[in-house]
C-alpha cells in the first residue's frame, strides 16, 4: 500500500487534490500512479453497489459523493450495479451469510436504487458523463468451467484466505459458504470487464472493500498487462462512535418512499457537535472556506451550522424544494406556531370514541420501535403533546382535542389528526 501523505498540497490532479482535502482517502494502492493519471486525462473510475435493499443509504452516501467529486473534477463515473453479485451476497466483515434474494427481489431493487444516483451525478453520452452498468450483463453468462479455467487459476487460495476480511470470520469460528467465498473472485471479474468494455482505470469502495480491490487489480495485470489502481475511502464513524448511518428506527435510507425529507434533513440536524465540520467536508459542495467558518461558531451557535448541513445534505438527496419544506416544517415545530407539514398520523374510527393511547400512536407514527420503546420514553419524560410532558404509560389523545403534536425527545414530532 502506498504510504504518501494524502494532503492536497502533496498531490497534483485536481482530483485528487479535492479527495484529499475533503477527507475521502483512506488507502491507495499507487497513489502516484493514480495522481498522474487523473493529472494527464479523463479517467474512467467505478464503484460497485449491490441490489440488496430497494433504496441505498447514508452507508453508501460516502462513496457516492467520492464519484460525485470525480466527475467535478473532470473524470468519468461508471456506476456498477450488482445484479450478478447480488445472488451471491459480499461476505466482507459479516459474521453471517446474507439471505438470498430471488431474481424478481433483485430486479425490484435495482429500480429502487437507480433514482438515487440520478440526484447525485450526471448521466449522458458525454466524455465524463456518468454511466451505469449492471454486472448480470457478463456475470449471468459466465460458464463454470470456464471461470475456473480462465479466471480461478490466477488466485491463491492462501492469499485469499490472509485477506481480513475472510480471516477474521473464521478466526471467530463463522461460518463461511463456497458460495460467499467466490464473491472476490467475481468482483475482480468485475473490474477485469470493466477495463476491457469502458477502459476503468481506477476502483474505488468502502476500507472493507480493500481485498476485493486489490484482487481485481492483480488481475488486470495478470490478463492485460497493465497497471489499474484502487482507492478506499474511511470507514465512518460518528465523534461518540457509534457507525454512521444508523440510528435507532434503524437504516437512514436515501429514497423518499423509504424515509420522508423530513425525517432524513432531521437525521442531519441531529450531527453531534464535534461531526459537523467533518460531515458539512464530506456531505455537502460547500467551499471549504465556508465550511471553516461554520465549524469555527462557538457554543450554541454550532446548530447554525447544523442547519446548513442538513439543508445542503437535503437538497443533495431530495431537491432544494424539499430541503426548505423541511427547514420550514422543523421551525414550525420548534417554535409551536404551526404543525402543518410534519409526519402525520390519524386516529382511526374504532379508537375515536376514547381516543388513542400515546404509547400506540408512538410506535405506529415511528417516534417508538415497540410498545416497550415507548414506555420507556414516556417514563424517562421525553414524550411530550403539545409541549406538555405526559407522565402517565396509560396516557390517551382523544379527538376533541385534536389536532395536536406528539413529541418524543426534542427534535421528533408527529401530528396526531382525526379520523
Amino acid at each position: 500500500m502506498d504510504t504518501q501523505d494524502f494532503s492536497p498540497q502533496t498531490l497534483r490532479s485536481t482530483a485528487l487534490q479535492a479527495l484529499g482535502a475533503r477527507g475521502y482517502i483512506h488507502q491507495c494502492t499507487n497513489l502516484d500512479g493514480l495522481d498522474a493519471a487523473f493529472a494527464a486525462g479523463v479517467v474512467p473510475v467505478y464503484i460497485g453497489f449491490d441490489a440488496t435493499a430497494d433504496s441505498l443509504h447514508v452507508g453508501h452516501l460516502l462513496p457516492i459523493m467520492t464519484l460525485r467529486r470525480l466527475q467535478r473534477a473532470g473524470h468519468k463515473p461508471i456506476v456498477l450495479i450488482g445484479g450478478g453479485t447480488t445472488r451471491v451476497g459480499d461476505p466482507s466483515f459479516r459474521a453471517t451469510e446474507r439471505p438470498l434474494l430471488s431474481d424478481e427481489q433483485i430486479a425490484a431493487n435495482i429500480q429502487g436504487i437507480r433514482r438515487v444516483f440520478e440526484r447525485f451525478l450526471t448521466f449522458g453520452s458525454g466524455p465524463i458523463d456518468a454511466v451505469m452498468v449492471n454486472n448480470a450483463d457478463w456475470l449471468d453468462r459466465l460458464g463454470y468451467i470456464d471461470l475456473l479455467r480462465d479466471i480461478g487459476r490466477h488466485f491463491s487460495v492462501n492469499r485469499m484466505l490472509s485477506f481480513d476480511s475472510v480471516k477474521a470470520r473464521l478466526e471467530r469460528q463463522d461460518p463461511m459458504s463456497f458460495l460467499e467465498f467466490n464473491y472476490m473472485i467475481l468482483q475482480a471479474f468485475d473490474f477485469l470487464e470493466l477495463h476491457r468494455r469502458a477502459g476503468c482505470l481506477a476502483q474505488m469502495g468502502g476500507s472493507d472493500q480493500w481485498g476485493n480491490i486489490v484482487n481485481g487489480i492483480d488481475l488486470v495485470r495478470r490478463l492485460e498487462g497493465r497497471e489499474v489502481f484502487g482507492l478506499t475511502t474511511p470507514l465512518l464513524t460518528t465523534a461518540s462512535g457509534a457507525k454512521m448511518g444508523k440510528t435507532a428506527g434503524g437504516a437512514v435510507w436515501l429514497n423518499a418512499d423509504r424515509l420522508p425529507p423530513y425525517d432524513y434533513w432531521q437525521f442531519w440536524r441531529n450531527t453531534e457537535d464535534a461531526d459537523v465540520g467533518r460531515f458539512l467536508r464530506l456531505f455537502t459542495d460547500l467551499p471549504l472556506e465556508r465550511i471553516a467558518e461554520l465549524e469555527a461558531l462557538p457554543g450554541a451557535e454550532i446548530n447554525q451550522a447544523k442547519e446548513v448541513l442538513a439543508n445542503a445534505a437535503t437538497a443533495l438527496a431530495h431537491g432544494p424544494e424539499a430541503a426548505q419544506a423541511a427547514n420550514e416544517t422543523a421551525r414550525r415545530a420548534f417554535t409551536g406556531t404551526n404543525a402543518e407539514g410534519l409526519p402525520a398520523v390519524a386516529l382511526t374510527g374504532e379508537e375515536a370514541p376514547d381516543g388513542a393511547l400515546v404509547v400506540d400512536l408512538l410506535v405506529r407514527g415511528g417516534l417508538a420501535a415497540s410498545k416497550g420503546e415507548a414506555r420507556r420514553l414516556i417514563a424517562g419524560g421525553g414524550v411530550r403533546v403539545d409541549g406538555v410532558a405526559v407522565a402517565d404509560l396509560d396516557a390517551r389523545i382523544v379527538a376533541r382535542a385534536l389536532p395536536v403534536r406528539l413529541s418524543a425527545g426534542r427534535k421528533r414530532h408527529l401530528l396526531v389528526r382525526g379520523a
